[in-house]
């Protein structure tokens, strides 16, 4: 019996790979002006985009229910599955792992549930791998350790034009909010153990995305990788991007994606945000 593999919808998975991966996806829910959806489902990105333009408009998120985790594991097991990999977006940032865990320990040990520590393509290519040990028959505690060798193996650098998003969500200290807009500097961020750091700081955004290039590459280190870049309502500044890290990488680089934030995200680092994953193969 297979092992089946469960992500959220946080994990902003390429189009392009719709079908090729067994993987099923639990949405986190956008609260826009009083108005609740799923991400990817009732609320889009361009939804929220629009609502923090017109910063009247009040904008919030939450994590699934224990109880939405809890009918689709059961679900799953029902349809033939003799285990389940839950992988998740980092429990610092969200209650949605928290959540996962809840329902799995209403059913038991045939359920293991990942804290990824990370978010976006980060989770996105951790979740891929397990699901691809999970497509050739691996058993549950392998299909597990691919979910966490994978999620260690990323890195994940992004620029947004403000912090304020990110400071009104709890994502991000006041702090270091601070330090990132002193001076009208351009923040870049990066995640490190599970929490949103800055990274970097330069004067422009021209200079921001040149630097994101050179991070990136740095933290592709010396073998194989794939790369996604992230962004929202600008396809034109993320293939840009794309193509310049592809430059840099030759052929080391194997696989890149580019692909739009969901609402969830969006709603924490606002309307200019430009990011790229780094998934070093191990």
């Amino acid at each position: 019996m297979p092992v089946a593999v469960v992500t959220d919808s946080t994990a902003y998975l390429p189009a392009e790979l719709s079908g090729t991966y067994d993987l099923t996806v639990v949405p986190l829910t956008v609260v826009v002006n009083g108005h609740a959806g799923r991400e990817g489902l009732e609320i889009a990105p361009d939804d929220v985009a629009r609502a923090l333009n017109a910063r009247r408009v009040a904008v919030s998120t939450s994590r699934p229910a224990p109880e939405q985790f809890l009918a689709t594991y059961r679900e799953l097991l029902e349809s033939g599955a003799d285990g389940i990999v839950s992988v998740h977006l980092s429990a610092k940032l969200s209650g949605t792992y928290d959540a996962a865990r809840l329902a799995a320990a209403e059913i038991g040990p045939q359920i293991e549930v990942v804290d990824s520590g990370t978010t976006g393509m980060g989770l996105g290519f951790a979740a891929l791998a397990a699901a691809a040990e999970a497509g050739h028959g691996r058993p549950l505690t392998e299909v597990r350790q691919a979910a966490v060798t994978h999620a260690d193996h990323v890195a994940i650098l992004f620029y947004v034009d403000t912090l304020e998003f990110l400071r009104r969500g709890g994502r991000i200290g006041a702090a270091s909010a601070l330090l990132g807009t002193a001076l009208s500097v351009k923040p870049i961020l990066h995640v490190v153990d599970g929490t949103i750091v800055v990274r970097d700081k330069v004067r422009t955004a021209g200079r921001a995305l040149a630097r994101l290039v050179d991070l990136a590459v740095e933290a592709s280190g010396a073998g194989d990788v794939d790369i996604a870049v992230h962004h929202l309502g600008a396809p034109e500044r993320a293939a840009a991007l794309a193509d310049a890290v592809s430059v840099r990488l030759g052929d080391r680089l194997q696989d890149c994606y580019v692909t739009e934030i969901g609402a969830v995200v969006a709603a924490h680092v606002g309307p200019g945000v430009a990011g790229v994953v780094v998934h070093r193969r191990p």
